[in-house]
Order: structure tokens, then C-alpha cells, then sequence
């Protein structure tokens, strides 16, 4: 039986667009009790870490991930549960070993990450990263799980499997928070606070592994056994993707880790950031995960048959794709900052302070919205040649580049050393990142172009250009009208103005579109028309 790649999309749609709706009440219950504040700052920084293994080693298009869809979707059962063994025996020892080293150094690594934090946040963050700890080790099981259920398309419970996480902690925050209202402001309270974020984070991760078990028994894929086995060429090839993938892919983890460094000495810094950050990574994983993840298996398979013309054409097509959206998506980013904070977390505890901060974050994160999800495509695209080195010496240029562009646009908030004239505060922290994604992606379109010469770049170059000036015209439209009749009302009023300027803005942008005939964007039905046999 053959699924289309459309299918296929609408089912990780739906289920990344519950994983998101359930994150989103998540983040608007913490926003609610927390707010910008100690314990909220301490647990930024003490899940550096395992957030970093979660996503890279754990999450949906990790390199993990990625890797073993790679391989494993052109294996046959048995020969997929032999190299499932020997990745899952060579990869969790190390991360136990990790997890231990985290448990055991908690308050030295606190100190190297926010070298600026006070003595009451760094003391919580201390106590948060050892309870999280063993996170690094279960993103082991999770990733090679949900990566081998990709692999025999079964897609639904991997989508779905971050509300488990969500719901725990709206769980664990809301109980807290009817308990904290009747307490004094103080470090204990902090402490208490800092440690149900943690201990939720730990048992999601936890049942986010638990959850796939059943579909792996069924699949035939439920296998522990202690195999090591460097020669298969399977393994072979998981490994030599992974090893660089880990690093390009996981840029934006490690360029998080340099964000919340020099972050340490501004006040409250890490909370907007993280507040702004999942405005932004809400849609964008669920733009992704529609994208790249059926797409993934339709270019190897491409490549496999050494089908160059279509494979150039998916390509072209996730390029259109992915620009589009993302430039959609800054516009409105860019016009209705300001409502967007105050409808999703103006509450509780998130005053106007709080507001003002994440709103001008959000503008930042905006601007370089065009060239966050085409960076993702461009790796995978590389993943797919089998090339995890390219993306990796990219990102390995990007990150110093990162630390630099960091230390110049907060210079007088630095957390040490001699300051500098320039201080942008936490948007430059967010400025610092669009420049370092826009770096990467000019840097690996080139690489591609002379990997594949029959990629007509200029033409796609020339439509990137179209799009852009179709985002800046719509959101333009879109901030003008919306300012004209918004006002101080209700929230069902705010929000209805909110929806109706954002219907305003995909419509305004899809009509420029349209015009300038870009035909993706006017069609995009036609990117789903491959079909996938499972195994």
C-alpha cells in the first residue's frame, strides 16, 4: 500500500500542530506563574544541556533522527534491528557517562554557562541541572526509537510525543502555582519552583520514551542487546553522518549556550528569551516537521535511484517552500509583535516590563526568519549526499562567528572584561543569531551549487528576492492597518483583531505571490505528489 507524501504531511501536521498547541498553553502557564524571574532564569540555564542532547540526540530532526531515517528506511527489518542494536549499545554508554559527569559537576558547569548569574539563581540552577541530568541519557532511547519508526513511516506517535512533556508540566507549574499564591516571595519559594520545572522536564522525557515503546515491540524494532559492530556498513554510515551532524545541526543549541553567556549579567534576559524563542519555534517546528520530515526519505530514495532531475526539483521545491513561510512569518512577526506578547502571556505574573521585553526580541527573531528554516533544509539536503562535513565546517565558522557578533552588540552588558561603546542589550543577542544563520545559509547554497552544477541558482536566488519583497509590502500593510483601529479593549476583542490582521497579512502575501508567479507558493499541493512504499 502506497501513502502519498501528502498524507503523510497532513498526519505530522496534525500531530506537531497538538504537540504545539498543548507547548503553547505550557509556556503561557509558565509565563503566568513565573513570569521574568529567578527560578524561570536558573532553569534557562541549567537545561542548556540537557535541552541540547533532547533536541540534537532525542528530538524530530535531530541528526540522530535524521541518520538513522537515512539508512534505516532502505533496510529490511532484521537487517534494521541488527544496526538499531549496535547504534543504541555504541551511543547510550557515553551518554551515561555524560549524565553522570552533569549530576556529579552541577555547580562548576553553572558557573561556566552564566558566569554572571547571582548567588540566589545560580544556586537554583545548580539544583535544577542535577535533577535533569539523566535527561541525556534517555534522549538516547527517545531518538533512535522515534528515528526507526520514521523509517516504516510511522510518523503520528513521534509528532504527538512532546504533549506528554507539555502536560506534565502544566500539571506540575499549576499545582505549584496555587500553592506559591499563598506563600511569601522568597529563595525557598524560588527553590521549590526551580525544582518542579525540573522534576517535570526529567518524567516528560521520561514518558516521551515510554510512549513508543509499544509501536517499536510491534514493529519488530524492540530489541536490547549488546552489540557492537564498527564494520556493518550501516552503522558505518549512521556514524559518519552523525558525528559532524551533531555539531552543524545542533548551531542553534550551542548558539543558545553562547546567547545565555553573555545573557548572564543582563536581568531577567534568559526568561524573554526563552519566551520569545518558543513564539518563534512554535510554528516554525510545525512548518518544519511537514516539510523536512517527509522530505527526507523522498531524497535519499531520489538519490538512491541517481534520479538527478528530481532530486534537484524537491530541492527547488522545499527551497520555495520553507522561504516563503518563514518570510510570511517574520512579517507578521515584525507588524504585530507587540499583541502577539500581550495576548499569549500578558497575565499573571508577565507585566509590562515583561512585555516590552519579549516584544522587541520577537521584532529581532523576525527579521531573520527567512533564513531559519532554509538553513535546515540546506543540512538535510546534505545528509541526504551523504556529506555531514561541509555542514559541519559551516557551523563550525558560524559559531565562532556567533561569540564575536555576541561580545560586539551587548558590549557594556558584558559579564566581564572591558566594555564596549555598543550595547543592544538581549536584542543583540537575537541579531547576533540572525547573522550567524544568514552566514551559514549563503555559505551552503554556494557549497550545494558546486556539488550539484544543474541547480539554476540565480533563478531560485531571484525568486528568494520576490518573496522577500512580496513579506516586506504585506507586513507593511498589515502593521498599517492594524494600528489604525487597535486599541485598549477586552481580550476577545484583542484577539479577533489579532486573527483578523494575520488572515489580512497570509492573504495580502499570497495575492503578491501570486503575481509575481511563484508557482510553489500558489500551488503547493504539488510538492506532495511522491509516493512512499513502507517497508
Amino acid at each position: 500500500m502506497k501513502r502519498s507524501l501528502k498524507s503523510i504531511s497532513t498526519v505530522i501536521g496534525v500531530g506537531t500542530l497538538l504537540s504545539k498547541a498543548v507547548g503553547m498553553i505550557r509556556q503561557i502557564t509558565i509565563a503566568a506563574v513565573f513570569g521574568v524571574s529567578a527560578a524561570y532564569d536558573a532553569y534557562n540555564y541549567a537545561y542548556i544541556l540537557p535541552g541540547f542532547f533532547l533536541v540534537l540526540i532525542g528530538g524530530i530532526n535531530g541528526p540522530l533522527h535524521n541518520s538513522i531515517i537515512s539508512v534505516l528506511s532502505r533496510k529490511s527489518r532484521q537487517e534494521g534491528s541488527y544496526i538499531l542494536c549496535s547504534i543504541n549499545t555504541t551511543i547510550l554508554i557515553p551518554l551515561i557517562l555524560i549524565s553522570a559527569i552533569l549530576f556529579f559537576a552541577a555547580d562548576p558547569i553553572i558557573q561556566i554557562i552564566g558566569p554572571g548569574l547571582g548567588e540566589k539563581t545560580h544556586e537554583i540552577a545548580t539544583t535544577q541541572l542535577k535533577i535533569m541530568s539523566p535527561i541525556i541519557f534517555i534522549s538516547g532511547l527517545i531518538g533512535t526509537g522515534f528515528g526507526s519508526l520514521n523509517s516504516r513511516n510511522e510518523f503520528f506517535i513521534p509528532s504527538i510525543s512532546p504533549v506528554i512533556s507539555s502536560l506534565i508540566l502544566i500539571s506540575f507549574v499549576s499545582i505549584f502555582g496555587l500553592y506559591k499564591n499563598g506563600q511569601n516571595e522568597s529563595i525557598d519559594i524560588a527553590l521549590k519552583g526551580g525544582m518542579i520545572l525540573a522534576k517535570a522536564t526529567l518524567i516528560g522525557a521520561i514518558l516521551q520514551w515510554i510512549i513508543q515503546l509499544p509501536l517499536l515491540q510491534k514493529k519488530g524494532l524492540l530489541r536490547f542487546k549488546f552489540i557492537v559492530d564498527w564494520k556493518n556498513s550501516g552503522v558505518k554510515e549512521i556514524w559518519n553522518i552523525i558525528l559532524p551532524a551533531t555539531l552543524s545541526s545542533g548551531m542553534m543549541q550551542i548558539n543558545v549556550f553562547t546567547d545565555l553567556f553573555f545573557a548572564s549579567n543582563i536581568v531577567g534576559a534568559a526568561s524573554a528569551l526563552s519566551y520569545a524563542n518558543f513564539l518563534v519555534q512554535a510554528p516554525l517546528g510545525i512548518i518544519s516537521n511537514v516539510l523536512l520530515l517527509p522530505l527526507l526519505p523522498v531524497l535519499s530514495r531520489l538519490r538512491e535511484k541517481k534520479d538527478r532531475k528530481a532530486f534537484i526539483k524537491r530541492i527547488r521545491q522545499g527551497f520555495i517552500f520553507s522561504s516563503a513561510s518563514m518570510i510570511c512569518l517574520g512579517s507578521i512577526f515584525i507588524a504585530l509583535s507587540e499583541s502577539i506578547t500581550k495576548i499569549v502571556f500578558g497575565r499573571g505574573a508577565f507585566d509590562y516590563n515583561a512585555i516590552n521585553l519579549v516584544r522587541g526580541l520577537l521584532i529581532f527573531y523576525g527579521i531573520g526568519m527567512p533564513v531559519y528554516l532554509l538553513r535546515d533544509l540546506l543540512v538535510r539536503v546534505f545528509y541526504t549526499l551523504g556529506d555531514g562535513n561541509t555542514p559541519f565546517r559551516v557551523s563550525t565558522v558560524g559559531i565562532a562567528l556567533n561569540i564575536i557578533l555576541d561580545w560586539l552588540f551587548i558590549g557594556s552588558s558584558l559579564p566581564w572584561g572591558s566594555k564596549l561603546p555598543i550595547d543592544l542589550g538581549a536584542n543583540g543577542l537575537v541579531l547576533a543569531t540572525v547573522g550567524v544563520n544568514m552566514f551559514s545559509c549563503i555559505m551552503l547554497i554556494f557549497e550545494l551549487k558546486s556539488k550539484i552544477n544543474l541547480i539554476p541558482l540565480k533563478d531560485w536566488l531571484f525568486d528568494f528576492l520576490k518573496l522577500i519583497f512580496c513579506g516586506l509590502l504585506s507586513g507593511l500593510l498589515t502593521w498599517k492597518i492594524h494600528s489604525i483601529y487597535s486599541q485598549e479593549s477586552s481580550f476577545l476583542w484583542a484577539l479577533f483583531q489579532l486573527i483578523s490582521s494575520t488572515i489580512f497579512n497570509l492573504s495580502s502575501f499570497f495575492i503578491l505571490s501570486n503575481l509575481f508567479k511563484i508557482q510553489e507558493v500558489t500551488d503547493i499541493v504539488k510538492i506532495f505528489k511522491a509516493k512512499i512504499t513502507p517497508h
